[in-house]
């Protein structure tokens, strides 16, 4: 089985015709209550819409009876955590969104996805080598331009965090159009598909041939051609949990 990968921007997910916020569960809703900024909070429910749609070129249903959830290991709680599709435990899932974009993966076994602005830059230097490995720090930072590289390091590393393993597949790649750097671990052969079963249509818009991006290894070829970029956990308040993905 292939992973649905999907990356749009959150004007274009709040603007598509089978998703709206009334989709979201009542424990989704709670927590929108507590993000203030308008545009994070159009950022979360695009986000979690999108993992709805790509849930359902997976499981063949309707976006509107696709119900994901979350669930701590740490402290056993749901409602924060890591995402998952009851009822689909051979399935993972992830989800992300920033600045205005929102992305989504659903495939066999873990895999996370990770998007960011193109022109964001993380940092400083002392900062990141203690969240990330320092070798890959220091090589990123050696690179002729320090701060895209620094950049794709951060969105696989924080793929690879939501995967929850080191050695998973990883593909990266930057969408020019929607100016944004995703990365995306495990999940296996990555490919887009179509809600409505017609091919050669996409969940977002008319279907076009999207560039062929790298790939992460010989076996897995990576298509993605949506109109839209970006994925990611919005974990509200969970100061009191021990578990390290709920303080992210």
């Amino acid at each position: 089985m292939a992973a649905s990968v999907l990356v749009a921007t959150t004007a274009e997910v709040l603007a598509h015709p089978e998703l709206d916020e009334g989709m979201l569960a009542p424990w989704e809703q709670r927590r929108l209550a507590h993000i203030r900024v308008p545009g994070r909070r159009d950022d979360v429910v695009a986000a979690r819409l999108l993992l709805r749609l790509c849930a359902a070129l997976v499981i063949g249903r309707p976006p509107r009876e696709v119900y994901p959830a979350q669930l701590c290991p740490g402290c056993g709680r749901d409602g924060h955590g890591r995402p998952y599709l009851p009822g689909h435990p051979g399935l993972g899932v992830s989800f992300s969104h920033a600045d205005g974009l929102a992305a989504a993966a659903v495939g066999p076994g873990p895999v996370g996805i990770d998007v960011e602005p193109l022109e964001r830059r993380p940092g400083p230097l002392t900062v990141l080598r203690r969240l990330l490995p320092e070798a890959e720090v220091d090589a990123a930072g050696a690179e002729p331009e320090p701060g895209p590289a620094l950049l794709r390091l951060w969105v696989r590393r924080e793929a690879l965090f939501k995967a929850g393993r080191d050695d998973a597949r990883l593909t990266g790649w930057t969408d020019h159009r929607r100016a944004a750097v995703v990365a995306l671990a495990g999940g296996g052969p990555s490919v887009t598909g179509p809600v409505d079963g017609a091919p050669g249509r996409s969940p977002l818009g008319r279907a076009r041939r999207g560039p062929r991006f790298p790939r992460a290894s010989r076996e897995s070829t990576c298509w993605f051609d949506l109109r839209g970029v970006a994925v990611g956990e919005e974990l509200g308040d969970v100061s009191g949990c021990p578990e390290p993905v709920c303080r992210r």
